[in-house]
């Protein structure tokens, strides 16, 4: 992505946070084992041998998801942490599929490739504020053939609903398993609010059909996660 549509996300991921990111995230794994496997039937009729982004590869669990669940697929992984690279590499190469990947430093608009089958982007989009929504999602359909597949997966609610104060405290049930402390439960909403760029369900399905996938299709939640996958239009 361009540097105006979006915060440099190394801000978010130091080293510091990189190496403690999947210590973190393990007492999430029953919902991203749910996520990547509802991704992989999504992609189930993907050509044998597509060629796969990931924007946000982080420390690559998506290509590792994928790359054992399709042998002949071949992934680049771009990401503006160069620590997070790190560790995606590590982890590539202790998996042996690193032979199949190329990692990128940098954001979508980085990637100078296009043409790919498939464009994943997991758990990023809500660190992109409103305003840069746009230009991100056009990147990515930029770098799809016809036809290519999009899927992604985000932190998405409408923070002036009714049923919002109950959906913030399942999220921080959430937070808590992530280690959060009450000091930072505390400043949750602010951070949904003021910090990310959470959207309501029907502006990215909006979004999603203005940057040219006419037909978002919603197929997982967990809590304030969601994700959709379309079909480049």
């Amino acid at each position: 992505m361009t540097q105006p549509a979006a915060p440099s996300t190394s801000g978010f991921f130091n080293q510091e946070i990189a190496d403690a990111y999947d210590r973190r995230n393990a007492g999430l794994k029953p919902i991203s084992d749910s996520l990547h496997f509802l991704m992989r039937l999504a992609l189930a009729d993907v050509p044998a041998e597509a060629r796969v982004l990931c924007v946000g590869v982080g420390t690559g669990a998506e290509i590792l998801s994928l790359a054992q669940a399709f042998p002949r697929w071949t992934f680049v992984g771009v990401d503006p942490s160069a620590e997070m690279l790190a560790v995606g590499a590590h982890r590539l190469t202790e998996a042996g599929v690193m032979d199949r990947c190329t990692l990128i430093h940098g954001y979508v608009d980085d990637v100078a490739e296009a043409g790919f089958d498939v464009v994943v982007s997991l758990l990023v989009a809500h660190f992109i504020r409103r305003e840069g929504r746009p230009a991100f999602y056009a990147a990515i359909h930029d770098r799809l053939k016809p036809g290519g597949r999009f899927v992604s997966a985000e932190i998405s609610g409408d923070l002036d609903a009714p049923e919002f104060p109950a959906l913030l405290a399942d999220w921080k049930q959430v937070q808590t398993l992530m280690g959060a402390t009450p000091e930072s439960l505390a400043k949750l909403e602010d951070g949904l609010r003021d910090v990310l760029g959470v959207l309501p369900v029907a502006e990215t399905e909006g979004l999603w059909r203005d940057a040219g996938f006419p037909l978002p299709v919603p197929f997982f939640q967990a809590f304030m996660i969601r994700g959709w996958h379309a079909t480049k239009g």
